[in-house]
């Protein structure tokens, strides 16, 4: 090619590139939200009259309105009325199942199935002002691929920590016990020993799972398991724990039994899901462990109303009386207690889209309604260890910003009916 040649198609690629890399700044809209309030879910102070600024998806301005310079190509949003809060965030949820189905023939769903309700639930829970939530457990990575559609722009929903399987005991709360012996049916989960404990987490891992999740004990919904015996030894308990750990990897444990929170706290675990039966012991251990306890006292309130209609067995409606009363009294006595509180729901026990339901619950069972908010905020945010980018508005911070027609600090049931949700700079509901 003639020099001449190669110096003209050298400065039309350039200015090529300098018009593409031009037209993609124009395309970063600034967006200003005015408010009639914001709730610092640090201190519970509420500044009124605010403007928050975003560009792209980072809150980089708060201050009164008014006073902030945008660009002239930003977008406004005037909320009158409103409170902001930060995007809140449910620690323990099932996307793959809805409580409305028939308990025994949805079990019958196929893995492409239990996807689609999956990406009906990722919507519903993200328009009830939920950003982001961790989903523990579920079948056949379904949940780990609708996080990844949701990642990559093609379908709505909140950011997703996903668990891929339950690691749990054959015959525990986390096996497939419904199917008769001859069908040779076992959960993809199930280990037994330390070293099977460790394979099964790294092969969650090896699919995409960003969280872990073991089985400590025997639960409400299985069949043939005790809710409050312990299940998992403590070793191998551990295992899963530290293969966790090693990988950078936060891991729960379902446990109602005081043994199996126990062991699953002194094994290192990073959060106890239900705990229900939680004696002085637990609850010191939880203290002394730094422990992050996720209590679902919402979902009884379903379970016993609508159960049977909805065909749950009379085994589980049972194991459901026997826990409802016991956990939301371990409930009371860890908040007393000054443990670490996160908001953690089991939606799927109950219907999706209902979360803020719980929100209310936390209150009448013991904290005030900036604990309740910071169990789903700032609390949530150090167990994930996103403390830096996620659980408030501020600068700096990753835009998730919903809004309430009033003060959730007077009225903590205004967080059942959440009214504008914004994720990551881009607003989903108004």
């Amino acid at each position: 090619m003639p020099c001449s040649s190669f110096k003209l198609l050298s400065s039309l690629i350039l200015s090529a590139a300098l018009v593409s890399a031009s037209s993609f700044s124009s395309m970063a809209k600034q967006i200003l939200i005015n408010a009639d309030g914001l709730l610092d879910v640090q201190s519970g102070k509420i500044t009124k009259n605010v403007a928050v600024l975003i560009d792209n998806n980072r809150i980089i301005k708060i201050a009164k309105q008014g006073s902030i310079e945008v660009d002239e190509n930003a977008e406004l949003i005037d909320l009158p009325g409103k409170t902001l809060l930060p995007g809140v965030m449910d620690m323990h949820v099932h996307l793959t199942s809805d409580a409305e189905d028939n308990f025994l023939a949805s079990r019958g769903n196929s893995i492409p199935r239990q996807t689609v309700k999956a990406v009906k639930n990722a919507e519903k829970t993200l328009m009830a002002g939920f950003t982001t939530v961790r989903n523990l457990g579920g079948p056949g990575y379904a949940v780990i691929g609708v996080r990844d559609g949701i990642n990559a722009g093609e379908v709505p929903g909140p950011r997703i920590w996903a668990a891929g399987y339950s690691v749990g005991v054959t015959g525990g709360h986390c096996d497939d016990n419904f199917s008769p012996p001859e069908a040779n049916s076992k959960s993809k989960g199930v280990a037994d020993g330390p070293w099977a404990v460790r394979e099964k987490v790294r092969e969650n891992i090896k699919y995409g799972a960003n969280t872990i999740k073991v089985c400590a004990t025997g639960g409400v919904f299985s069949k043939g398991t005790k809710v409050g015996i312990q299940q998992l030894t403590e070793e191998e308990i551990k295992a899963a724990v530290d293969e966790a750990h090693m990988r950078g990897l936060v891991a729960a444990a379902h446990a109602h039994g005081t043994s199996g929170i126990k062991a699953a706290i002194r094994a290192g675990i990073d959060s106890v899901e239900h705990c229900s039966f939680m004696d002085d012991e637990a609850i010191k251990l939880a203290l002394e462990y730094g422990t992050y306890l996720s209590c679902d006292i919402y979902n009884t309130e379903y379970t016993l109303a609508f159960g049977e209609a909805n065909g749950v067995p009379e085994e589980n409606i049972n194991k459901e009386k026997l826990v409802s009363k016991a956990q939301r009294e371990s409930f009371r006595r860890a908040v007393k207690a000054g443990a670490n509180m996160v908001f953690g729901s089991d939606a799927a026990i109950y219907p999706h889209g209902d979360n803020g339901k719980q929100f209310s619950r936390m209150v009448e069972f013991g904290m005030t309604p900036l604990q309740s908010l910071q169990a789903a905020t700032i609390n949530s945010a150090k167990l994930l260890k996103q403390e830096s980018e996620l659980g408030q508005i501020k600068e700096g911070y990753l835009a998730d910003i919903i809004a309430v027609d009033g003060n959730p600090i007077e009225n903590i049931n205004l967080m059942e009916t959440v009214s504008f949700v914004m994720k990551d700079g881009e607003v989903y509901k108004r």
